[in-house]
């Protein structure tokens, strides 16, 4: 199943931490959390260039890469209080996008089924039809609620007559009932589609989608606290999917379908933390880092942080000891 390495360029783990092998049970059968790499972008619509993206995400960090990283505000280290571990890049095979999927789910349900959380490295979003779906298929079809950060709400009935492609795998996670409309929240779309019909669609769902203009007029804590009583209510656990294209292009310009005016990358980083402090997260993806259109690494950075904070986040839940954003650093 894996590829024993990362697919493209030189053979590196995520800051240095231990390898796993996804066919040997045993060297992740401890594991909290296993990074798997997606490097597929076959399912893209405009530029591709995502498959790239597992590799740039766990070179884009300036400090060593000695598997350990304290995180400042948190004031933990996630390597030393969880056991995180590498997968590689999985064999996806950029001529059958089918098949690189299914590869996915079933790499993220045996993630899944041995206790660990999946972290997957996209790719473009056309992952998370399969590494949700690969979660669902062991901890139950409708009992995972979604949280969904990104510019485009990927509901399309189709992506120029195929049912796969980045623009549609949310409507496959509802459609196959792997997670409820009802508990399917997005934050952060903006632009000119979907179009009415495709609108309809998503309300009749029963979905939430947060366009950027309510965020800036509401709040995104104010909408961060309405989104969470939803996705804890009759679920078990929170899939966290983050398309980077949901911040704003002047901070993350390394993506394929660039949108104006998203978010900024403190509030994204901020809402992982908030996100995988509070509620109990089964799986995360990011995707669509596509480096060819990068500036400066900054896409790629950000995107490493982006896991940064959702493990350090995940180990400072864990640890059971309270974190309040506004009480000194030093006191802490």
């Amino acid at each position: 199943m894996t590829n024993h390495g990362n697919m493209y360029g030189p053979d590196f783990t995520f800051l240095g931490i231990e390898r796993c092998d996804l066919d040997i049970a045993s060297t992740y059968a401890d594991a909290d959390v296993v990074i798997v790499g997606a490097p597929i972008d076959s399912g893209t619509s405009h530029r591709s260039g995502a498959k790239f993206g597992p590799q740039a995400i766990r070179g884009g960090d300036y400090l060593p890469h000695d598997g350990e990283r304290p995180h400042l505000a948190l004031r933990i280290d996630a390597f030393k209080e969880m056991k995180v571990v590498d997968a590689g890049d999985l064999m996806m095979p950029g001529g059958d996008l089918v098949a690189s999927l299914e590869i996915l789910a079933q790499a993220t349900e045996k993630i899944s089924r041995a206790g660990a959380i999946p972290v997957i490295l996209g790719g473009d979003h056309s992952i998370a039809s399969a590494d949700v779906a690969g979660i669902a298929r062991h901890k139950g079809m409708g009992k995972i609620s979604m949280i969904h950060f990104d510019a485009h709400a990927d509901t399309a009935e189709d992506q120029f007559g195929a049912l796969v492609g980045h623009g549609t795998p949310m409507r496959q996670l509802i459609n196959t009932g792997a997670v409820r409309g009802d508990r399917f929240l997005q934050l952060g779309l903006r632009g000119y589609w979907p179009d009415p019909k495709t609108l309809d669609w998503m309300r009749d769902q029963g979905m939430r989608s947060y366009e950027m203009t309510e965020i800036h007029h509401r709040g995104l804590n104010t909408v961060l606290d309405e989104s969470f009583s939803i996705l804890t209510n009759e679920c078990d656990g929170v899939f966290l999917s983050v398309d980077i294209d949901v911040v704003d292009p002047g901070m993350a310009p390394g993506t394929g379908t660039p949108e104006p005016g998203g978010m900024t990358s403190r509030e994204l980083l901020e809402s992982v933390r908030r996100i995988c402090l509070e509620l109990p997260v089964v799986g995360i993806d990011v995707v669509e880092v596509a480096p060819a259109f990068d500036n400066a690494d900054i896409t790629a950075i950000l995107a490493n942080r982006v896991v940064l904070e959702a493990l350090s986040a995940i180990a400072k839940r864990r640890s059971g000891e309270k974190y309040s954003p506004t009480q000194n650093l030093l006191d802490r």
